[in-house]
């Protein structure tokens, strides 16, 4: 009696925002069924049987209502890509594995100004690289990459990543595979700074999936490292670096976490990747180590196939190259295997770049979810939410209160239809918003309203480690 009472109550009272009719699905609590959801400010105030009023009401009948998707590895930190990841119903994009440095520099520079939530690591990368006086822009091309540091200034990049911990670096970043001068004992030390600080190793891993040594040995090092020092691992993007061994490289993760090792992975549903043709990645024999012959790299500029000839002309000149490296078979085991977060690695630069900045969401939901089943629905939800929140929140307060709907929590929400939400980005067109998304809210402020950007709102918080 009691308890109909206060419903009565609560739905007499107008709400902010109403979004009634959805089925909302929450992967914390398994709620999966038709209700009416209101918000007032920032947060979810009422989820309910009966329909809710409110001062702004969305009728989401037909439509999933669900939390909004966190992006563990979007390397894309401006307006452009804000704008395409709220098109693809992402409500917190994060710069994990490159990472940022001076951390607390990169969140002023964004406070008051995003369409999404923020928030980066602190990155050895670009701390090696300004302390080495590299010449590279995003990841290292010269100095960092040919030479080891010397001890002062080995001691200069750990000053540096402690300092980004401190300032609120949501981890450390780590590339292995663009700094492969930088010896066992410098990274056994950043590891280990990370560890006192509680806070995880974002790890882009040292070796080609195909070669010798391969993904097994690549994990076997980062395993090392957490085995040593107590720190928590993140490996991005698993189904790149592992390709055709993702079966090898899935058993090897399994094995170190029931031996009580913190380490988690994450996958983009893309057979291709992009970096940049400058980097260490493209070394001398990268073709045997990565499974990579050159009419298989796509320069993103013009969209043409690579020679011989035109890889060493670009190689000299910078500048990015998708490389076609992976299997659908293996793409599809990714998506579907429980302990595999979905992360996109994307990034668009003047409409140039990967599908996966701009499509990766709602390419699962559409692709791998409705038209291939390769896994449930809530599966996918829980990978691209309540996980990536969990990864988080342990030194992240603000994460708490995402990645799942329910009373008290941010309302940051994704609504789709699950009949027709598809990706349309393409390699040779990859800024083309997603579709099927026609609701997005960010901390209970409309970004996408009727499948349109909200223009002049900037909502999107920086999410830092306390």
């Amino acid at each position: 009696m009691l308890l109909a009472l206060a419903s009565v109550l609560l739905a007499a009272q107008p709400f902010d925002i109403v979004l009634n009719n959805g089925r909302v699905m929450d992967p914390e609590s398994g709620l999966d069924g038709v209700r009416h959801v209101g918000i007032r400010g920032k947060r979810i105030a009422a989820i309910t049987a009966s329909p809710l009023r409110g001062r702004v009401e969305i009728d989401a009948k037909g439509l999933i209502v669900a939390p909004g998707f966190i992006d563990l590895h979007s390397h894309g930190q401006t307006a452009e890509n804000y704008r395409f990841k709220a098109r693809d119903g992402v409500t917190t994009a994060l710069e994990q594995e490159v990472g940022v440095s001076p951390v607390g520099a990169w969140y002023d520079a964004r406070a008051g100004k995003a369409l999404v939530n923020f928030g980066a690591s602190a990155g050895h990368l670009p701390a090696r690289m300004a302390v080495m006086k590299d010449s590279g822009a995003f990841l290292p091309v010269d100095a960092a990459v040919q030479r080891k540091a010397t001890a002062e200034e080995r001691e200069a990049i750990k000053r540096a990543l402690r300092r980004g911990l401190e300032e609120g670096g949501l981890g450390a970043g780590f590339g292995l595979a663009y700094t492969p001068n930088a010896t066992n004992e410098e990274m056994l030390e950043l590891f280990a700074i990370a560890a006192e600080a509680k806070r995880p190793a974002f790890v882009h891993m040292r070796y080609g999936s195909v070669g010798d040594p391969g993904v097994a040995a690549a994990l076997q090092e980062v395993i090392s490292y957490a085995a040593i020092t107590g720190v928590s691992v993140h490996v991005v993007h698993i189904g790149a670096s592992a390709t055709r061994k993702l079966d090898l490289a899935m058993r090897i993760v399994e094995g170190a976490r029931q031996r009580g090792l913190d380490i988690t992975a994450e996958a983009y549903p893309y057979t291709a990747g992009m970096t940049d043709i400058s980097s260490a990645i493209f070394k001398p024999g990268f073709q045997q180590d990565l499974g990579l012959p050159y009419e298989n790299m796509m320069w993103v500029e013009t969209g043409e196939r690579l020679t011989e000839a035109k890889f060493q002309q670009f190689r000299k000149r910078g500048g990015m190259v998708v490389t076609f490296t992976n299997t659908e078979e293996m793409i599809g085991k990714a998506m579907a295997h429980p302990l595999i977060m979905i992360a996109s690695d994307g990034m668009l630069t003047n409409g140039k770049g990967h599908p996966r900045g701009a499509g990766c969401y709602a390419r699962v939901l559409g692709r791998y979810v409705r038209q291939e089943k390769r896994l449930p629905l809530m599966l996918a939800i829980r990978k691209m939410t309540l996980m990536p929140a969990q990864r988080l929140e342990a030194f992240a307060p603000q994460m708490r209160q995402k990645g799942r709907l329910k009373v008290g929590a941010d309302a940051d929400i994704a609504i789709f239809d699950p009949a027709t939400v598809i990706d349309k980005a393409t390699y040779e067109k990859p800024a083309q918003y997603s579709e099927g998304i026609p609701h997005v809210l960010v901390e209970g402020t409309f970004v996408v309203r009727d499948s349109r950007i909200v223009e002049g709102v900037f909502p999107g918080q920086g999410i830092r480690a306390r």
